[in-house]
């Protein structure tokens, strides 16, 4: 786990421009899902092509808010890169190019995280509800077009705010969380259930989301901004809370 704080004249920047420094002080668990991140063995499993070693640390917190999301009735939502096959990656040559470099190390990733691979495999120390959406994706971003389920998943089920974990943070997590901003979710950056390959990179991501893009947060922010709205409602599981989804 990565242990960053934001930068006092981040802060400052933030409250002078909204007034706050969160944006959710109350969240509709049934509005709300907690969407993870390629939290595979591609990213988690010691001595993986692509190891993030930071991504373990964060099991924890992970599996905590999740544990209190389905609680309280939220949607949990499990993101992996998945890539079928070496065809499905020729559109896309800034990859192929400018990441990989060459064919043999294509062959080695679509090997590990091919459809049916090794890699694609979530976490064995994740806890998957029996209820959670599993989805794969192609591209950096969950929500890019064309690349996975995800955006017609959140939108049938009339879910607007998300929570966002895994790994990288400034990779395919900061990808997707900038997406769904652009998309008009409301988007949290879920700071302790985040991970990438050092505190510097991970810390640049939340600084500069929090200022252009949404909220961050740590794990028990959530929750308690989750609470919040649970005990405002009372009994009354139809009571409109404080912060209203859109309609899609």
């Amino acid at each position: 786990m990565h242990h960053v704080e934001i930068g006092a004249d981040i802060v400052a920047r933030v409250l002078e421009r909204r007034g706050r420094l969160h944006l959710f002080d109350a969240l509709d668990a049934r509005r709300t899902a907690f969407v993870v991140i390629d939290m595979q063995n591609a990213f988690c499993e010691p001595g993986a092509p692509v190891e993030v070693p930071a991504a373990r640390g964060i099991v924890p917190a992970i599996n905590r808010l999740a544990g209190e999301l389905r609680r309280l009735g939220g949607t949990v939502v499990w993101v992996r890169a998945v890539v079928d096959d070496r065809a499905g990656m020729d559109n896309w040559g800034s990859y192929l190019n400018v990441v990989l470099g060459d064919a043999a190390k294509l062959d080695a990733f679509i090997d590990y995280i091919g459809s049916g691979g090794r890699g694609t495999e979530l976490w064995r120390e994740l806890d998957i509800g029996a209820d959670d959406l599993k989805i794969a994706k192609s591209r950096y971003s969950a929500l890019a077009p064309g690349t996975s389920d995800l955006l017609r998943a959140l939108r049938l089920r009339r879910l607007d705010n998300l929570l966002i974990g895994g790994t990288k943070t400034n990779v395919c997590c900061e990808s997707t969380a900038r997406d769904a901003h652009e998309l008009d979710f409301n988007v949290a950056m879920v700071s302790d259930c985040l991970a990438t390959l050092s505190e510097r990179e991970h810390l640049a991501t939340l600084e500069t989301f929090i200022q252009q893009f949404g909220d961050v947060v740590t794990h028990d922010e959530a929750i308690a901004a989750l609470y919040n709205h649970a005990n405002r409602a009372g009994s009354d599981r139809e009571q409109p809370g404080p912060i209203q989804g859109r309609d899609a």
